[in-house]
């Protein structure tokens, strides 16, 4: 057993949906569990009944529960893109969004600015920058691939340009046109 696995946390969710904290031997809210992410103390959330391991689940909970509140950070858009990434792309945006985050809090810790207007202000500076960066990797793996699968010949038959030629053994009209033109000409 590592060390990081003997000194984590262990939080057990019954099958009532209460979650308890044996570090602590009391129930926990997810606004506990949420403080414990904040105060980066490791643990993992197990089901008390069968031992899986729940931890995702948990920290979804949390997300949805803050995005219910005041400003979300995932608009509408932004979470309908991330679903439509569920596929051949999934784990492309889950490292790039994984090493972002990750590098916003290395720049965050090593200014020291982590509560301070100055790193709020110099953040919604970067937006801009950072959708801008997003959206032309997004573009350049876009084209990459369309590029890949062109290159086997896989879009060929979906190609823009690709012309449908009628079938040479089709009749030219349907049976109930022909009525048609035989009543007209009664």
């Amino acid at each position: 057993m590592s060390d990081s696995q003997e000194n984590m946390r262990i939080i057990k969710k019954y099958p009532n949906r209460r979650l308890y904290d044996s570090y602590t031997s009391s129930h926990v809210t997810l606004a506990d569990i949420r403080q414990l992410v904040q105060e980066e103390v490791v643990f993992q959330v197990v089901d008390a009944k069968s031992g899986e391991d729940i931890t995702r689940s948990i920290l979804l909970q949390i997300i949805l529960e803050a995005e219910s509140d005041g400003n979300p950070i995932f608009t509408s858009g932004m979470l309908s893109n991330i679903i439509r990434f569920y596929g051949p792309f999934q784990g492309v945006l889950g490292s790039y969004l994984d090493e972002s985050i990750q590098s916003v809090i290395d720049i965050q810790a090593q200014t020291g600015a982590q509560s301070s207007q100055a790193w709020a202000e110099f953040m919604q500076g970067q937006v801009p920058m950072m959708q801008d960066m997003m959206r032309q990797y997004v573009e350049q793996s876009r084209a990459l691939y369309m590029n890949t699968q062109n290159m086997f010949g896989l879009f060929n038959a979906f190609s823009p340009t690709a012309t449908h030629k009628p079938d040479p053994v089709a009749p030219s009209s349907s049976p109930a046109d022909d009525d048609q033109q035989k009543g007209d000409k009664e």
